[in-house]
């Protein structure tokens, strides 16, 4: 997280506005909620796991083990269980 002194980006009159609540400590202003963004969407991580799990899916459906599809993937046979056996919906983050 960057720092940036208020003095350099606030009007003095809203400075002072806040230091009635707070001085000399550090305040974190988050951003408006409109400004979120889902984990993994700016760096395609969420949409990698998304084919991936699909391609899991995919897979068991047509025959692997979840035993052969924990090997092929690097996952724990748990972590397979989810992924083949979840009712969520697939929604797409991307």
């Amino acid at each position: 997280m960057k720092y940036i002194n208020a003095a350099k980006v606030l009007p003095e009159k809203l400075i002072m506005e806040i230091q009635k609540y707070v001085q000399g400590e550090t305040l974190y202003i988050p951003k408006p909620e409109t400004e979120y963004k889902h984990w993994g969407s700016k760096s395609g991580g969420r949409r990698l796991l998304d084919e991936r799990n699909v391609a899991i899916r995919a897979a068991f459906k047509n025959g692997s083990s979840i035993e052969q599809l924990a090997e092929e993937h690097f996952l724990s046979i748990e972590t397979i269980k989810k992924i083949v056996y979840s009712h969520k919906s697939k929604k797409q983050h991307w």
